[in-house]
């Protein structure tokens, strides 16, 4: 379990298929890292399952690459990385699995003076999970939903995030992994089981 509190941008060091799989090698700042460990990379949670030298290498499943932007990525690509949570830490974004609903798209993107005003495009069966002031996590980063649209959501990006992220570099167009927030779909389950 994840935070969405970013701790860190690697890089992409290759990424190989092997049949409808792959093996994904990302830089990491950490030396500490374990064989096993959980590591969320752009909100997908991969076990570290290699380690050499500054790079974790994880495989990746056929789902994990059918439900996420995994094929997207290209030698360099800069990802957003966050170990598991540790019992007894902060939560200081919302609770985040690493399990990934769906693929976004960045529909616009607005600078504004202090901030990024971004509106993502989602499939219309993730949308009902949207709420004013509710959290997403987009990339892996825990964000508040700045308003609901007819397709999808806007958010706005402080500083503070933009520059311990990789969502600076995002560009209209550009996929992204969402992960709604878990309480909406067990209130959903819930109401479904009466």
């Amino acid at each position: 379990m994840f935070t969405g509190i970013i701790g860190a941008v690697g890089s992409v060091k290759s990424l190989a298929r092997k049949g409808s799989a792959a093996r994904l090698e990302i830089q990491v700042p950490w030396s500490d890292l374990a064989l096993g460990e959980s590591i969320s990379v752009d909100g997908v949670c991969l076990t570290v399952a290699g380690i050499r030298g500054d790079a974790l290498a994880a495989e990746v499943s056929h789902e994990t690459i059918h439900r996420t932007i995994i094929s997207d990525y290209r030698v360099g690509r800069k990802v957003n990385l966050e170990r598991a949570l540790g019992l007894g830490e902060r939560l200081g974004g919302h609770l985040v699995y690493g399990h990934v609903d769906g693929v976004g798209r960045i529909d616009r993107l607005v600078k504004r003076s202090n901030c990024w005003e971004i509106e993502i495009v989602i499939e219309a069966g993730l949308r009902k999970y949207m709420a004013d002031k509710a959290s997403v996590a987009v990339n892996g980063i825990s964000l508040t939903v700045a308003k609901v649209l007819p397709s999808g959501f806007g958010l706005v990006i402080i500083p503070h995030t933009l520059l311990n992220t990789s969502c600076g570099q995002w560009r209209a167009g550009d996929r992204v992994n969402i992960e709604v927030d878990m309480v909406a779909k067990y209130l959903e389950s819930l109401s479904k089981s009466k």
